[in-house]
């Protein structure tokens, strides 16, 4: 009864209000009550401080700033592997597998449309029909910066506006198609395995989508899909290494990466697997 109550009040809330107004607050520098929020949190969700880059809490203007904070140099080791893809994220799976020509597999009972997630364009869903893919949930209390499996060039990157539901697991039981119906980021990249899309998903209170070579993409949201595209060489191009920074979520949010079929093997992870940043996430197939 009382997860039925969580999900209707979704439906009716007004979330983007709500989130671009929680969003105005975690960017304020408000002093001792930012602090005192920032502190509140760590305890509430047993955030690890040791690791951060910057292990005081008194230390964080906001709490985006806090929020996005970076780790230490070694807290984390990514795979150095050629053979192996690296976990783009810290966080937990929430599905992983084939997909079956465009359908993508949510929770039991819900698949969503491929290219519907990739905004609708079937000449950037084309290469990934029978691929694979990964969705990984950013849980409160972790690190909110994503990075690369492997080298990449960018070549598309797309805005596509929707809701603003939970991305809490609970949420992907309870809500058909919700990543495909959430405000997204998409990034193609091309790599050594071909194409590889990383799709950054919004959700309640996400306060805001950037990647690293264009700033923030969300807010301000917008009514129609947003296509830019990339040139691969010159000073406009994106090439990013396996481990590098591509972006971020002020406030948590999920990620699903796409590949090409007969590229990868996933390693030993399934649903509801703890994920850390750098360790091995897929072997490249000969």
């Amino acid at each position: 009864m009382l997860d039925s109550l969580k999900i209707a009040l979704q439906y009716i809330t007004p979330k983007h209000l709500l989130s671009r107004c929680i969003g105005k607050l975690a960017a304020a520098e408000a002093g001792v009550l930012t602090t005192t929020v920032i502190k509140l949190f760590i305890k509430q969700y047993k955030v690890d401080m040791t690791e951060a880059l910057e292990p005081d809490p008194e230390a964080y203007a906001s709490f985006n700033a806090f929020f996005t904070r970076l780790l230490k140099e070694d807290a984390r080791s990514i795979c150095s592997d050629r053979n192996k893809l690296a976990l783009p994220v810290d966080g937990a799976v929430s599905q992983l597998g084939q997909i079956k020509y465009d359908s993508v597999f949510q929770a039991k009972g819900h698949d969503y449309s491929l290219t519907t997630l990739l905004g609708g364009k079937p000449e950037i869903s084309a290469p990934f029909l029978d691929g694979k893919f990964a969705t990984i949930y950013l849980s409160p209390k972790d690190y909110h910066r994503i990075h690369m499996p492997i080298d990449g060039q960018l070549t598309d990157m797309l805005y596509i506006p929707g809701e603003l539901f939970s991305v809490s697991p609970l949420t992907a039981e309870r809500v058909p198609g919700l990543f495909a119906r959430n405000e997204r980021v998409v990034a193609i990249f091309d790599t050594e395995i071909g194409k590889m899309a990383m799709v950054l998903v919004g959700a309640t209170i996400v306060a805001s989508i950037e990647t690293k070579w264009a700033g923030t993409i969300s807010p301000p949201s917008g009514k129609h899909v947003e296509h830019w595209t990339y040139p691969t060489d010159g000073e406009n191009s994106v090439m990013l290494k396996k481990g590098d920074e591509m972006g971020l979520f002020k406030l948590g949010s999920t990620i699903v990466a796409c590949f090409e079929a007969d590229s990868i093997d996933f390693a030993d992870l399934a649903a509801g697997d703890v994920t850390r940043l750098g360790d091995v996430f897929a072997t490249i197939k000969k």
